[in-house]
């Protein structure tokens, strides 16, 4: 029997993808927005497909706002842009 793989919805386009194909944005318990590559970090976590188009959609939709229920401060944002940029050109 294989075994069943965990499924994430990416708060950009809504898609139920695989959760080792999607980039974990965490707000750790000490308030801090951090991007968990590992997937293993503590915190409250939320799934974006690792697209630019999923990341503006988004800011557009304030996926993340509702995930996290609070605002999201920018530079979380640009560092979100930065890492899909690195992952774009890999």
């Amino acid at each position: 029997m294989s075994k069943k793989m965990p499924v994430r919805r990416c708060v950009g386009c809504q898609e139920m993808k695989n959760k080792k194909e999607m980039i974990r944005v965490i707000r750790t318990p000490e308030g801090e927005f951090e991007l968990d590559a590992t997937g293993k970090k503590n915190g409250r976590g939320a799934y974006l497909c690792p697209s630019r188009e999923c990341l503006e959609k988004a800011v557009k939709s304030k996926g993340l706002e509702r995930s996290f229920k609070q605002a999201i401060p920018p530079e979380v944002y640009s560092r979100l842009e930065k890492e899909m940029d690195d992952l774009e050109t890999k």
